[in-house]
C-alpha cells in the first residue's frame, strides 16, 4: 500500500457527525419512512436536488434500477450508521445522571467490572486484573527480616481483583407496529432507540447481538437496515366493533386486504421466540414496547389444518389468554421478558392490567413510561439487565 502525503491545509479533520446529513433530515427520514424518501424524489427545487445528488455522491443514498433506467432512492449501509450514531449520542446524552455505564462515549466498553475484595491468584487467571498493593504487602509479610530490598516476590503472592462479570446476551426488540403508535410521537421513539440500541451493542457489547420484530395484525422479523423506513399500521376500519376471522395463509396472501392496524402480540412473542431459539447466547429476553392490549391472535384452525387468525376489537378476554400462554412459552424456554408500556393515554390505562398479569406470570419486568422517557428507559434495563455477578477463578 503507498500512501502520498501534503501540506496540511489547515482544516479541521472530519468528525463522526461531519460524515452524515444534518440531524434534520435525519429526523424526516425517521419520522416518516419511506414517505420521506418518495417526498425527496418529488423535489423540484435546484437546491433541494443539488443536496440530495450530494448525498447520492456521499454514499449516503442511493437509487433503485428499474427498467426505465430510474428508480427510487434508498438508505446505504453508511447511511444506517449515520442514523445509528445520531439515535446512540441522543440516547446517551438524555440518560439520567448517575444511571450504570450512562454515559456518551467513543471507547469500546469493558466487558468485566471490579467489585470490592480480592482473591488468590489461581492458574489461568487474567494478569490484567492483579492487585498491585496487596501482592506486594503479601510478599512483604513474608519476608522473615521484615522488609528490604530487593523485594522477592513468588506465585502466591499474587492477589486479584474480583470482577463483576457481562455475560453474553442476545435480545430481540418486539415493537408495536398498530395503528395507535402514531400518535404521541410514539412509533418515532420506538425506533429511535432500536437503532441506538444496535450502535451501542455493535460498540460497547460486541458479545451481544441484537434481533428486531414488529407485531400488527401480524408479526415479522425486521431486519436492521430497514429499521428507519418501518412505519406503523394505517388505522383502515374504525367500527366500535370487530370480530373477523381469516386463514392465516389467506392473511399472507391477501395482506393489501386486511386490516392491519390490530395489536398481535402473541405472534410477536412467537416470532422472538423462534428467532432466540437459534441463538447460543448464555442469556436472552425480549423487549416489547408496546401501547395497548392485544387485540388479534391465532390459534388452530377447527378442521385440524393451519391456523386461523382473530382480529377482535374492543379486546377479548379469549385474545389475552392465548397470549399470555405464548409469554409462558416464552418464559419456560429460559427468556426474560421485559415490558414498555407507553401511557400517554390515561383514560386507557385499564389494558395495563393485562401487562401487570404477564410480568407476574413470567416473573419478567415491566416499566410504564411515557415515549419521551422510552429511550432511557430501555437503556438502562437493558445495561443493568445484562449484568451478572462472576467472580473469576
Amino acid at each position: 500500500m503507498q500512501h502520498q502525503y501534503g501540506p496540511y491545509d489547515g482544516q479541521p479533520f472530519l468528525g463522526p457527525d461531519d460524515l452524515f446529513p444534518e440531524p434534520k433530515v435525519m429526523q424526516f427520514i425517521m419520522m416518516h419512512g419511506q414517505d420521506a424518501l418518495d417526498a425527496m424524489e418529488q423535489i423540484d427545487g435546484d437546491d433541494e436536488r443539488d443536496y440530495i445528488q450530494q448525498l447520492i455522491d456521499a454514499g449516503l443514498l442511493e437509487r433503485t434500477e428499474d427498467e426505465e433506467g430510474g428508480g427510487k432512492l434508498r438508505l446505504t449501509p453508511k447511511m444506517l450508521r449515520g442514523l445509528e450514531h445520531r439515535a446512540f449520542l441522543e440516547i446517551f446524552e438524555n440518560l439520567q445522571k448517575g444511571a450504570k455505564d450512562g454515559h456518551r462515549t467513543d471507547a469500546a466498553g469493558r466487558t468485566n467490572e471490579r467489585t470490592d475484595g480480592t482473591k488468590p491468584y489461581e492458574f489461568g487467571d487474567p494478569l490484567s486484573e492483579i492487585d498491585l498493593a496487596a501482592t506486594m504487602r503479601n510478599a512483604v509479610r513474608r519476608q522473615p527480616d521484615g522488609p528490604k530490598l530487593p523485594i522477592n516476590i513468588n506465585l502466591n503472592d499474587f492477589e486479584l481483583h474480583q470482577t463483576e462479570g457481562s455475560a453474553d446476551c442476545a435480545t430481540v426488540v418486539l415493537i408495536d407496529q398498530s395503528g395507535s403508535m402514531m400518535r404521541y410521537g410514539r412509533f418515532h421513539q420506538a425506533k429511535r432507540v432500536a437503532l441506538g440500541m444496535a450502535a451501542m451493542v455493535r460498540r460497547m457489547f460486541p458479545q451481544d447481538s441484537i434481533d428486531y420484530a414488529g407485531f400488527y395484525s401480524l408479526a415479522d422479523p425486521i431486519h436492521e437496515h430497514e429499521l428507519p423506513l418501518v412505519m406503523p399500521k394505517p388505522v383502515t376500519i374504525r367500527d366500535y366493533q370487530v370480530r373477523l376471522r381469516v386463514p392465516m395463509d389467506q392473511a399472507r396472501r391477501q395482506m393489501d386486504r386486511l386490516p392491519l392496524h390490530f395489536t398481535n402480540l402473541q405472534l410477536g412473542l412467537r416470532t422472538a421466540r423462534q428467532i432466540l431459539a437459534r441463538k447460543g447466547a448464555a442469556n436472552k429476553q425480549v423487549f416489547i414496547i408496546t401501547d395497548g392490549q392485544p387485540t388479534a391472535h391465532v390459534e388452530p384452525n377447527a378442521a385440524g389444518e393451519g391456523e386461523m387468525l382473530y382480529l377482535l376489537y374492543p379486546p377479548d378476554e379469549r385474545t389475552s389468554d392465548i397470549t399470555l400462554r405464548e409469554a409462558v412459552r416464552c418464559q419456560q424456554a429460559g427468556i426474560r421478558l421485559a415490558s414498555f408500556a407507553l401511557i400517554e393515554d390515561y383514560w386507557g390505562m385499564d389494558w395495563v392490567s393485562f401487562i401487570d398479569q404477564m410480568t407476574r406470570l413470567t416473573r419478567g419486568i415491566s416499566y410504564y413510561c411515557t415515549s419521551n422517557d422510552l429511550s432511557s428507559t430501555v437503556i438502562e434495563s437493558y445495561l443493568t439487565g445484562r449484568k451478572k455477578k462472576s467472580f473469576i477463578g
